[in-house]
């Protein structure tokens, strides 16, 4: 047995999704990563865990039309099959909306249970996930601790004039109509990391995290805290992203519905599934495929990443209104970390804040690597760090079991 699996403080850390279950077990006073894996493509007709243990990657294959239920319970055999059951001082769920009711992760019972099913409506495609996700890791492990840790509760900061949208009083004060903000967890990792390569303490810093990948979002973190966000009541708002439009005019919908004959279950289809890159490129939803083709010259390709880059770098300078002083700009997620093409047009777009990406260090800076992309004459830096959500929802799972 390896020995980083005599450690007594491991996690099992699992984010359920709409058709994916992301799992790791991880060491959260270290943050070693002990087996991780993705179980892909559930209740389709070809699902399937991966994961990586020992260095070696291994594949089970699911039988046609399983889901969630029947991944975990492959998931449990597995731990307690390689012997790592005995260490686990508790399960840590990613849950994606906890509306105004969670500023911090809890521990689940009864009542937190009941708090994210209220919260279900403004995020239907992930709490019924997560909830799923939690009732059948109670029955696996009936005697650890079950956390929850919040997308939402990081921006639990924001002021009213941030969260707010302009609409009757009313919506906000009896449906809870506001924005809430996500990616709360990567956008707190990366913060607190940046802090260290600027040698502040968090609450001395002043940065703005984009976090990109198929869902993307930007926030505003002064003195270590949320004080904006692009993402709102749901993760639809904001920037573009890979299938999902972003901010986009609410006279859409009676375009669509009164002139296109569009219902409201199209029209959620459209903007959630169909939009983003894949809408403009035509092409793909996935960054990667859409530079290649950029590079050989496809016009809707250049396109779709000049509209994603430009939008990005909009948003970061109007963040400049919250923050009045910017330490650090930070890259982060699938696409933040890996695309040196989209750092290196959102910062030329950034050149009044004395920023300039550093070519060589951008080029390097991909796969893992932490490190600075800007010039180091401007005030103003530029970081790509690789988030790190999990250890973040292992840290303060190990931290409410211990207290509980």
């Amino acid at each position: 047995m390896p020995k980083h699996l005599c450690s007594p403080h491991h996690v099992l850390v699992l984010n359920c999704g709409s058709s994916s279950l992301k799992f790791a077990i991880l060491d959260a006073t270290t943050s070693d990563e002990v087996i991780s894996g993705l179980a892909e493509r559930l209740g389709s007709d070809t699902p399937s865990i991966k994961y990586k243990y020992n260095g070696e990657k291994q594949l089970i294959e699911l039988a046609k039309g399983q889901a969630h239920d029947a991944a975990i319970n492959k998931l449990v055999y597995l731990v307690k099959n390689l012997g790592l059951e005995d260490k686990l001082v508790a399960v840590g769920h990613r849950v994606v909306h906890g509306g105004e009711h969670f500023t911090e992760s809890v521990l689940i019972d009864n009542d937190v249970l009941i708090e994210i099913e209220k919260t279900a409506a403004l995020a239907p495609l992930h709490n019924p996930a997560n909830l799923l996700g939690i009732r059948t890791a109670q029955q696996a492990f009936s005697t650890l601790p079950q956390i929850a840790v919040f997308d939402t509760a990081f921006h639990q900061t924001m002021p009213k004039i941030a969260y707010l949208y302009a609409l009757p009083y009313s919506l906000y004060k009896e449906h809870g109509v506001r924005r809430y903000g996500f990616h709360g967890t990567s956008h707190y990792y990366v913060a607190g990391e940046a802090a260290k390569l600027l040698g502040k303490e968090r609450q001395q810093t002043n940065v703005i995290s984009a976090h990109l990948g198929n869902g993307c979002s930007v926030c505003a973190i002064k003195d270590g805290k949320s004080v904006d966000t692009s993402m709102g009541l749901t993760p639809l708002e904001g920037l573009v992203m890979g299938t999902r439009s972003g901010s986009i005019d609410p006279g859409l919908f009676t375009f669509l519905t009164q002139q296109l004959n569009y219902s409201v279950q199209e029209i959620d289809d459209l903007l959630n599934k169909q939009s983003g890159l894949l809408g403009i490129s035509e092409l793909s939803n996935d960054c990667r495929t859409i530079e290649e083709a950029a590079v050989e010259g496809h016009p809707q390709a250049n396109l779709a990443l000049d509209i994603f880059c430009y939008r990005l770098a909009k948003q970061i300078a109007a963040f400049l209104v919250p923050l009045q002083r910017l330490d650090a700009l930070i890259f982060t997620g699938g696409i933040g970390e890996n695309s040196d093409i989209i750092r290196d047009k959102v910062i030329s777009h950034l050149a009044f804040l004395g920023l300039e990406c550093d070519e060589a260090a951008n080029l390097a800076a991909r796969f893992g690597k932490e490190g600075l992309i800007s010039k180091g004459q401007a005030h103003v830096k530029a970081f790509v760090i690789p988030t790190n959500e999990e250890w973040v929802i292992a840290n303060d799972a190990a931290r409410i079991a211990k207290e509980a």
